[in-house]
């Protein structure tokens, strides 16, 4: 084989994970992500989130301190367990992150669209079967990703980015949608997120199980009072 020849595997290679990556985090992917808000109707009923604005600053917030910047370590942590076989390890990680949640309903929705890519996984490849298998009853989507990013060979970085880039698109889209917003303001907003996006991902690649702590910044109490709420247009 050609140095040549070898590059241009190497670069079908890449081209190939991305593909993979684009297909995980697009909106059309049958996990359900659309319906939940994670909080974010609640704070636009009760006036806390109201303009792009406000919905800007909560997003970061989140992103700085919040749960999603713990999920981020979870889910490289889980990702290496795939990456060596660690089934143990794998349970262990999907139950730490089911014991995280703060809320039922946050919970909830982890497992619902864990069970949903799951179920997706074994049908696209069918050798996932054991590691999925691995997480017993209730598998978190957060490692359901990291299975398939492994699988598909997907760097743990740009997996990372990409979980990342999906969590903050859904909540934007949930704002546009809620406040409303227009659909340019939505584009801004996620481009205006690139650089906490990006800060988050590194400070996971380098953070310690010593880093797995967070601060509520009202979601918590936000997802628990989204149940009582006279109107709903999200599940969570």
């Amino acid at each position: 084989m050609t140095i040549r020849n070898l590059e241009i595997q190497t670069d079908v290679g890449k081209a190939r994970s991305l593909l993979a990556l684009l297909q995980f985090v697009s909106p059309a992917l049958p996990v359900g992500a659309y319906s939940y808000s994670e909080g974010v109707e609640t704070l636009v009923q009760k006036g806390k989130v109201k303009d792009l604005a406000t919905l800007e600053y909560w997003l970061q917030q989140e992103l700085k301190y919040g749960a999603i910047s713990v999920e981020a370590i979870a889910l490289l942590r889980a990702y290496t367990c795939v990456e060596n076989d660690d089934r143990t390890g794998l349970k262990y990680w999907n139950e730490w992150l089911s014991a995280f949640r703060e809320t039922e309903e946050i919970r909830r929705q982890s497992w619902q669209m864990g069970r949903s890519l799951t179920r997706l996984l074994i049908d696209l490849q069918p050798l996932l079967q054991p590691a999925i298998t691995a997480c017993e009853e209730h598998c978190n989507f957060t490692v359901a990703f990291a299975i398939a990013a492994d699988h598909w060979q997907i760097d743990p970085q740009t997996a990372l980015l990409g979980y990342l880039y999906s969590w903050a698109a859904n909540l934007a889209n949930a704002g546009v949608r809620l406040i409303p917003l227009g659909q340019t303001q939505g584009q801004q907003l996620l481009l205006n997120l690139y650089p906490v996006l990006e800060r988050t991902a590194t400070t996971a690649m380098n953070a310690n199980n010593d880093s797995l702590k967070n601060c509520g910044w009202g979601l918590a109490i936000a997802s628990m009072q989204h149940e009582t709420l006279y109107s709903r247009l999200f599940r969570s």
